[in-house]
């Protein structure tokens, strides 16, 4: 006998994917700890569970992208509760940049007699704000242009153009990360130099880590994209990498703005 639905939401399946993944990044964590203590067989252990979490994540989103394209699964409210997924989740990126951003704050604002009281501590060449990071903010904010030209074209059926905004975007992504590759080999201190190194790196190596999630993000939305996946009624999987690329957007022109402007100076 068949069972039919009376709700609009989805009950999920079966999947052995959570589970796996838990084991995978249960091995992975104690492998990074293994290769930080120089334990044997340490990097070995954290190179398969990063394999490992890699591997499930791709067949685990495999069965997401069946599940709405295919199987019709994600009704409307089910894309509402995903909007309020990926909106807490950036939220709890947020969190995790204010604790950075205290950080940097925390020893700015106050400087202590060890680092001679001021900021930037005695002996830092700093970056200067109007090379290299000002590039980088004038192409993250085009990018931000270029995504959001790519969204509207989906809204009105231009996937043409769509397609074009969205391949215009990633390949700013990756002129971006070039240049901070670039800052970081010319760069006078490194992360052990005290307080600024550490603050400095901890913020932009974050940052430059969410780009490249956000990149790989944009790029599965471009073969998704290729492969008509979205329409101009469902496109979720889209609008949340928007919303990623923006928040790494706007976390840049704060970086721009606190640590290599003001507290660069």
């Amino acid at each position: 006998m068949k069972l039919f639905t009376k709700h609009p939401y989805h009950i999920v399946d079966p999947s052995p994917w959570p589970l796996f993944t838990s084991v995978g990044a249960l091995g992975m964590t104690v492998g990074m700890v293994m290769f930080m203590h120089k334990y044997f067989y340490g990097s070995l252990l954290l190179t398969m569970g990063l394999l490992g979490i890699v591997y499930m994540a791709f067949f685990w989103w495999r069965d997401i992208i069946r599940e709405a394209t295919y199987e019709g699964q994600h009704t409307s409210h089910v894309q509402n509760s995903l909007r309020m997924g990926m909106i807490l989740f950036i939220v709890s990126e947020w969190m995790l940049f204010v604790a950075f951003f205290w950080a940097f704050f925390h020893s700015s604002l106050s400087p202590v007699p060890e680092i001679g009281s001021v900021w930037p501590p005695l002996g830092i060449e700093t970056i200067g704000a109007w090379g290299v990071p000002l590039l980088n903010t004038v192409i993250l904010v085009s990018s931000g242009a270029t995504i959001t030209v790519a969204h509207h074209a989906i809204v009105c059926g231009e996937r043409n153009i769509a397609i074009e905004g969205l391949l215009l975007t990633i390949f700013l992504a990756v002129i971006f990360t070039f240049l901070q590759k670039y800052e970081y080999n010319h760069s006078a201190f490194s992360m052990s130099d005290g307080i600024y190194g550490s603050t400095f790196f901890s913020l932009t190596g974050l940052h430059g880590f969410h780009v490249l999630i956000g990149t790989a993000f944009l790029c599965v939305n471009l073969g998704r994209l290729y492969f008509h996946h979205f329409t101009r009624e469902h496109h979720f999987g889209f609008e949340a990498g928007a919303w990623y690329w923006h928040f790494v957007d706007v976390v840049w022109l704060l970086l721009f703005i606190c640590v290599y402007w003001w507290g660069g100076r």
